[in-house]
């Protein structure tokens, strides 16, 4: 598919499996030097360890997105390891199912909230804030690229807190493409539907009514099946150099 990304240094969060590893995967691919971020230190790792495989230049850094010292440190370990930033991609994400079976608004527990609030949105924004001073000095076309959801439009079953932080995540990116254009920073968001993601697959095994579930993911779908998270790549990786008056919400 050619070297598009050439050379430039990308962080992918919650890179460890899922649409993140696919992400990370696929910019190695098109030449980037990737940073494979997650939480999960062995996931990170077999990430980096199948992109080095194929040729491709990336280095694992395990992260806790709760924790801001962890964020700062993930950007400092890029400018070490890489000498700079070209691309930050935002994808790591949770869903209240993955911490509780107690996820209707009426039962959720506060502790989880904050849990899906701080992975979801706040840490988005850190890592956004202590990207940018890299950001502004990359000369080969810097890049934010933030993971949304159809639900930052609709809501879904048991999905109060998913479904607010991703409507976040959207707006956010609005504001930091308004904020960061006079420095050349482009800031764009996707949102996919339903994908084969072990975090798709844990909302579904946790409903009642699986057949009720499967219809509400893939309803809206114009092709009527889970998207593939290698497809989902294609789309994280394929936005070439712009203007920074280009930034803009993708949707898709």
């Amino acid at each position: 598919m050619g070297n598009r990304l050439d050379g430039k240094v990308c962080i992918v969060t919650g890179a460890g499996s899922g649409m993140g590893r696919a992400c990370a995967i696929e910019m190695a691919g098109q030449g980037g030097r990737v940073v494979v971020s997650d939480v999960n230190e062995s996931a990170a790792n077999e990430t980096t360890a199948q992109i080095v495989s194929t040729g491709g230049d990336a280095a694992a850094f395990t992260c806790d997105l709760r924790r801001r010292e962890e964020i700062k440190a993930l950007i400092e370990f890029t400018v070490a390891e890489f000498g700079g930033i070209d691309v930050l991609h935002n994808n790591a994400a949770v869903h209240e199912t993955d911490l509780t079976p107690h996820t209707s608004i009426e039962n959720l527990p506060e502790d989880i909230w904050d849990f899906v609030y701080e992975v979801n949105l706040k840490a988005l924004w850190l890592t956004i804030k202590y990207a940018v001073p890299y950001l502004k000095n990359s000369r080969k076309g810097a890049s934010i690229v933030n993971v949304a959801s159809t639900g930052s439009f609709v809501s879904y079953p048991q999905a109060g807190a998913y479904c607010a932080t991703k409507g976040g995540v959207l707006m956010l990116t609005k504001a930091a493409a308004v904020d960061l254009a006079k420095y050349n920073i482009r800031c764009n968001c996707y949102c996919p539907g339903a994908i084969e993601t072990p975090m798709v697959q844990k909302y579904y095994e946790a409903a009642p009514d699986k057949d009720a579930i499967m219809s509400v993911l893939t309803g809206s779908h114009l092709i009527p099946r889970l998207g593939r998270p290698e497809e989902i790549a294609k789309l994280a990786a394929s936005s070439r150099p712009r203007t920074a008056a280009s930034s803009q919400v993708r949707h898709t």
